[in-house]
């Protein structure tokens, strides 16, 4: 297994190595994820229980679910189904998301661009404007879901959300890396994601108390 860690402009390939334990520090937040997947057997869902299971003393993170929301037309603008609107509401309820996305066809799967459109209607009711926005993929490819990010953080851009630029979160899997229960066999992969929810809730707290222009 080889995880790529980007940072301050580098990249480094880091080898498997023993189990990692978080330190914990105390904070108060609600981070919400999005799981870019439907399958059954997601990576990317195991990605996201690993991310849950090491987030920080203080940090929760719930997932916001995507698969029942219907296909978006703007013939929904004037009467949004229930779904949408809990949905919407998700993710204007907690204080940051992390997106978690496979990659398919060299950009995000069908059913998060969805699930990002719905979010941004009706017009001028973007849920994610403002909002704190990391993601994150894991792929068994050597550029692990790097193209399908850099299209997402071009959607987040044109959302207004502020998105996590350092470090970026290009997981490459092996068998076994991440457990159903969300332990992750692998010490430094650990640790980097460890870090990578640190620096996330970082850029949470500092855009906490910044208004936010309608």
């Amino acid at each position: 297994m080889c995880m790529f860690l980007h940072g301050n402009g580098m990249s480094t390939v880091v080898p498997a190595g023993d189990l990692f334990y978080l330190e914990e520090h105390m904070t108060d937040r609600t981070i919400g994820y999005i799981v870019g997947s439907i399958s059954s057997n997601s990576i990317n869902r195991r990605l996201a229980k690993a991310l849950e299971r090491l987030a920080p003393a203080g940090t929760r993170l719930v997932e916001i679910p995507i698969a029942d929301l219907p296909f978006y037309s703007p013939d929904h603008d004037g009467d949004f189904p229930q779904v949408a609107r809990d949905f919407k509401q998700a993710i204007e309820d907690v204080d940051g998301v992390i997106i978690v996305t496979p990659e398919y066809s060299r950009s995000i799967p069908g059913v998060l661009k969805n699930a990002l459109d719905w979010s941004a209607r009706p017009y001028g009711r973007m849920s994610f404007n403002g909002k704190p926005t990391a993601v994150i993929g894991t792929s068994q490819g050597g550029i692990a879901t790097a193209a399908a990010q850099q299209h997402l953080k071009a959607i987040l851009v044109h959302y207004n959300s502020p998105t996590l630029g350092q470090p970026e979160g290009y997981v490459q899997a092996s068998p076994g890396l991440f457990a159903e229960s969300g332990e992750v066999t692998n010490d430094q992969t650990a640790e980097f994601l460890v870090g990578y929810l640190e620096a996330f809730g970082a850029l949470v707290d500092r855009y906490a108390q910044v208004p936010v222009a309608a």
